[in-house]
């Protein structure tokens, strides 16, 4: 695996936007979470309005709620002194 890799889902030929494959368990854990807690408030937001998407976004937040829960948990095992 190359040490930079370049975030995916943007289309362009020299990237700009790059993942320290190499970096601490607990920083690339840490900044997943936060990306993915960003996006589940704005779908939430989104699910109390009314409208056509409302019912979808609800949908969508259910399970990155659930895999918030599912990183809170490893993120408190990656902070756990290893077990003797």
């Amino acid at each position: 695996m190359e040490r930079y890799r370049p975030v995916t889902g943007i289309d362009c030929t020299v990237a700009s936007l790059l993942i320290d494959t190499e970096a601490p368990l607990d920083v690339l854990h840490e900044t997943a979470t936060d990306r993915i807690r960003a996006a589940t408030q704005l779908l939430e937001n989104l699910a109390f309005e009314e409208g056509a998407y409302s019912e979808l976004a609800r949908v969508l937040v259910i399970s990155l709620r659930e895999g918030c829960d599912l990183l809170d948990v490893v993120g408190r095992r990656l902070q756990a002194p290893p077990l003797a």
